[in-house]
C-alpha cells in the first residue's frame, strides 16, 4: 500500500516568538524529532509543509528525501496545511496519508509505526476523554474532506464520531507538544530522562 507522511510545520508559533521548530530541544531542533521519528519507524521520507518562512530543519530534511510545500498563508490556521498534504496525497497516488505535527517531539517510532500498518479505515491516537486526534491517518476515501479543511480546523473534526475508527492508545508523553517556551522545557526535560 502507497502511503505518504506528512509533518505540519507551518504555524506562525506567535506564543513561542517565532523560530520554534528551530529551537534546541534536547540536542537538536525541535522540528527534526519528528523527521528522526519517521526514520526510526523505517518509514520512507515524504512531506513537510512549511510557511513562506521554512524552518532551518525542514530545509535540511530536503537532503534526507523529503519533499517540501510551503503554506502561502499559514496565518489563515492549520486547515489549509492539512489540505495541502492531502492534495499532495492525492497527486502522488497515495492510498492512505499520515499526519504528525512538527512540535510534538515525544511521538514515538512505535506510535509511528502502528499507523503504518495497512488499514483501509482511519486511524487516530487516542486523547483524553476518548476523543481521536494526530497523530493519524486517514484512507484516501477522506483526502476530499481533508482537502476541504479551511481556518484552524484540524484533521481531528473529521475523525469525530466515525463507526470504522480505530484509535490507538499510547503513553500519555506522546501528547506533549509545544507551544511556549515552559512547554519546550517541559518536552526537553522528558526526552532526556
Amino acid at each position: 500500500m502507497s502511503l505518504l507522511v506528512a509533518i505540519l510545520a507551518a504555524g506562525r508559533a506567535t506564543r513561542f516568538g517565532g523560530g520554534k521548530l528551530d529551537a534546541p530541544c534536547a540536542g537538536k531542533p525541535l522540528g527534526q524529532w519528528a523527521v528522526d521519528a519517521v526514520a526510526a519507524a523505517g518509514a520512507a521520507p515524504g512531506l513537510i509543509v512549511t510557511g513562506p518562512d521554512g524552518p532551518d530543519f525542514a530545509q535540511a530534511a530536503l537532503w534526507d528525501g523529503w519533499t517540501l510545500v510551503t503554506n502561502p498563508a499559514p496565518e489563515e490556521g492549520l486547515g489549509p496545511s492539512v489540505a495541502l498534504a492531502a492534495r499532495h496525497a492525492e497527486c502522488v497516488g497515495a492510498e492512505a496519508l499520515v499526519l504528525l505535527l512538527a512540535d510534538m517531539p515525544l511521538v514515538s517510532p512505535e506510535v509511528i509505526r502502528a499507523l503504518l500498518e495497512p488499514a483501509g479505515h482511519p486511524v487516530a491516537l487516542r486523547y483524553p476523554g476518548g476523543r481521536p486526534g494526530v497523530p493519524a491517518r486517514f484512507p484516501a476515501a477522506m483526502f476530499a474532506d481533508l482537502a476541504a479543511l479551511t481556518g484552524d480546523r484540524g484533521a481531528a473534526a473529521l475523525l469525530q464520531g466515525r463507526s470504522d475508527l480505530r484509535l490507538i492508545d499510547g503513553d500519555p508523553v506522546v501528547l506533549t507538544d509545544v507551544d511556549d517556551a515552559a512547554s519546550l522545557a517541559h518536552a526537553e526535560a522528558l526526552l532526556r530522562r
